[in-house]
């Protein structure tokens, strides 16, 4: 039998259409939670392409979407390592995002 689940995310607007409250709930939370910022990607795979979500609140500071930048591209790193099994490239992705977080000044080290 297939299984299937939601994730619904809505995105409340200001006057001017830009974001001012995020929430999400999936069909197995405990009910919405809030986001500051989300970064969604999915595979169009007869495009061969990748279509983009990317929005953040009007109160997310830069400092915020550093940190969150950096923290998306390594756990991504992470998902090519498991996925693909290239650990040396992987390292190297790594290695970059630890000292972009550093020149952010979001990371110690």
């Amino acid at each position: 039998m297939k299984m299937k689940k939601q994730i619904r995310i809505d995105v409340e607007l200001d006057e001017n259409h830009l974001p001012e409250r995020v929430t999400w709930e999936a069909d197995d939370s405990a009910g919405p939670k809030e986001a500051s910022a989300i970064l969604m990607s999915f595979w169009d795979k007869k495009e061969q392409q990748t279509l983009r979500v990317d929005l953040w609140n009007k109160e997310f500071t830069t400092d915020e979407m550093k940190t969150f930048f950096v923290q998306s591209l390594l756990t991504m790193n992470d998902t090519l390592e498991r996925a693909t099994g290239d650990k040396e490239t992987c390292e190297g992705i790594r290695k970059f995002g630890l000292e972009l977080g550093k020149r952010f000044g979001v990371m110690k080290g």
